[in-house]
């Protein structure tokens, strides 16, 4: 892509960070604010904690999108054009213009999936690629077949940047991969909270990593109820979890727990090691029937009735 093509990036990225600047300054000032007033009533102090709440994680969300602000661009038709990237920014000096989209937002979705065959209204995708806060590069898709920049520009879909995604230095954690998800991976994210969803595949294919973007998806989309209710990340042991664990706050979202099976119980730490011979046993395919057997043999009805208190109300 031409310099002239980077520079124009350039530019909009650059404003970009600049609001980034100004709203970290914004919530850090507020911020310092509610921790400096006096308080007083019990629920003078409850509100003020719950703003302080608020306004850390807003400041761990802006600080969290200081890589990668901004990674792509839709020219859509009627010649709108609309930036997306791992926060939405809102032009609150103007005219209240919407200057970059969250990825998670419907409105960042044909960034995803749209194609030549199924444009989603899109003539044109464009990837951005970052360092730090300088464009050093940008890859297009002409998605409109009948425009004569289609055959210039035509290859697969996202292919630079997912190429450069792939070849990116390994560091030994899981990164994020927001800036080159997949039509059938965005299905899966985005989703309906209907219930339990199973994503099967084989070793490798993404699963950890669509699954926690599905679960900074929900937060996005149903953040108060799930807040509220709290978000817990079960893996199979701690090493695991310190390889995943850096993927949900690269997106702005540390509000979630994160729990390998043997720290499930409260107050019980598995750290027993198996022997080599007991271990093969339990991790047999028949132990899934045994333990069934072993949950249906301890159900009981209760006696009489039974007080529960769900969200500060009996049940």
């Amino acid at each position: 892509m031409s310099t002239a093509e980077i520079a124009v990036e350039q530019a909009y990225v650059s404003m970009l960070y600049g609001k980034l600047d100004r709203l970290r300054d914004r919530a850090g000032d507020r911020l310092a604010e509610v921790l400096a007033s006096p308080g007083g009533s019990d629920q003078a102090m409850s509100e003020r904690d719950t703003f302080a709440a608020d306004l850390s994680r807003r400041i761990v969300q802006i600080d969290a999108a200081e890589h990668g602000l901004c990674f792509g661009r839709l020219d859509l038709a009627g010649d709108e054009r609309r930036y997306v990237g791992r926060l939405g920014i809102v032009d609150d000096e103007g005219d209240y213009d919407q200057l970059l989209v969250d990825w998670r937002a419907p409105a960042a979705r044909p960034f995803y999936v749209a194609t030549a065959v199924a444009p989603e209204g899109v003539r044109r995708r464009r990837h951005i690629r970052t360092r730090l806060r300088a464009v050093v590069g940008v890859d297009d898709e002409v998605l409109d077949r009948h425009s004569p920049d289609a055959v210039r520009t035509g290859g697969p879909a996202g292919e630079a940047a997912l190429l450069a995604a792939l070849e990116a230095v390994r560091t030994g954690r899981m990164s994020d991969i927001v800036e080159t998800i997949q039509a059938e991976q965005d299905q899966v994210i985005r989703s309906p909270q209907a219930g339990v969803l199973v994503v099967q595949g084989g070793a490798g294919t993404g699963k950890t990593a669509v699954a926690l973007h599905r679960v900074a998806y929900l937060l996005y989309t149903h953040r108060e109820q799930l807040a509220r209710r709290g978000v817990l990340v079960v893996g199979p042991n701690a090493t695991f979890l310190r390889y995943i664990g850096q993927v949900l706050p690269s997106l702005g979202e540390t509000g979630v727990v994160l729990a390998d099976v043997g720290g499930l119980f409260p107050g019980v730490t598995a750290d027993r090691a198996e022997p080599p011979a007991v271990a093969e046993v339990k991790g047999r395919p028949e132990w899934a029937g045994v333990l069934a057997a072993a949950v249906r043999d301890r159900q009981q009805v209760p006696d009489g009735g039974l007080d529960l208190v769900v969200d500060d109300g009996p049940v």
